[in-house]
């Protein structure tokens, strides 16, 4: 059967009367007269009699009229549905953050982006790569936001939006505030606070190590403000990512010599159809100015 059949039928139904129906259906008398005839056929009994000027429903058609009434219900409410999903009005975007990128970045993007979509609802997840890029293979987000210092996986598309460089976060009256610059050496002999969460830890360990340096690791949490707190109170030093939110009580130089810079970028499984939400917030990201940061411009290589 056909929406259509359906559709001309429940018409009759309500006028009773088969010329307004098709009046109201802007069809022929003939073509819903025909087409509602196919509809008994395949049914395989009479769904409306009509004697002389009167038209009603037959004990059939009244048993399957509420039937007809719910399935033409929910096939409009689902081309509704459709409509606004399409049209942005009411679409969902799944986006994964790295929980080491800092929300300041995002906020005037977010801001815009929202501004010319507002039907569109992002739901954020926050992780680590591993994880991230585990759940956008996995198909439960549309697009991830992060880093690491290893390459992607080949079955993952990476658009890079801007580069960061890792900073020294000390206290309020440490010796490297007195510092112009602070290299990665200035920090033998501090106590080093680990943030787990840090999808560039061993790499930074390794730079240490390389340049001969002991370090000895005070406290480690995946609490991206434990870790903060603790710096704040003189417990030890950390690598904190440049454009990081900080608390009050914590300062950070960039590291120079050697200088450590990471590469955040837009993540998505590679060949997959996007919705037309997903679309457009991937077309906006691309046209964003990432090339100044929330207080001044970033790091460039030279």
């Amino acid at each position: 059967m056909e929406m259509h059949q359906i559709r001309y039928f429940l018409a009759v139904a309500d006028a009773l009367n088969f010329t307004r129906a098709a009046e109201q259906c802007s069809v022929s008398q003939p073509a819903l007269t025909r087409a509602i005839q196919q509809l008994e056929e395949e049914l395989g009994g009479l769904l409306l009699r009509r004697e002389r000027r009167l038209t009603h429903l037959t004990d059939f058609g009244r048993l399957i009229e509420p039937h007809f009434r719910r399935l033409y219900a929910d096939a409009e409410a689902a081309k509704s549905t459709a409509k606004r999903f399409l049209s942005l009005q009411e679409a969902e975007i799944r986006l994964g953050v790295m929980c080491t990128v800092g929300p300041a970045r995002f906020m005037g993007f977010l801001a815009h982006f929202h501004g010319a979509n507002p039907g569109c609802e992002i739901t954020l997840a926050e992780g680590v790569p591993t994880q991230l890029s585990k759940l956008l293979l996995q198909g439960e987000l549309d697009l991830a936001v992060m880093a690491q210092p290893e390459p992607f996986s080949e079955r993952l598309e990476v658009l890079p939006l801007y580069r960061e460089r890792f900073c020294i976060a000390f206290p309020i009256g440490h010796r490297l505030e007195q510092q112009n610059r602070v290299r990665i050496s200035d920090v033998a002999g501090e106590t080093y606070l680990r943030r787990i969460n840090c999808e560039y830890r061993d790499y930074l360990t390794e730079q240490l190590r390389e340049q001969g340096l002991a370090t000895r690791v005070g406290f480690q949490s995946e609490r991206e403000d434990w870790i903060q707190m603790m710096v704040a109170a003189g417990f030890g030093v950390c690598f904190l990512p440049e454009f990081s939110p900080t608390i009050p009580g914590v300062r950070t130089q960039p590291v120079s010599e050697p200088e450590v810079v990471r590469a955040v970028s837009l993540v998505s499984m590679a060949g997959r159809r996007f919705s037309p939400a997903v679309s457009a917030f991937t077309r906006a990201i691309r046209a964003h100015d990432w090339s100044r940061a929330p207080n001044g411009p970033i790091a460039r290589e030279s």
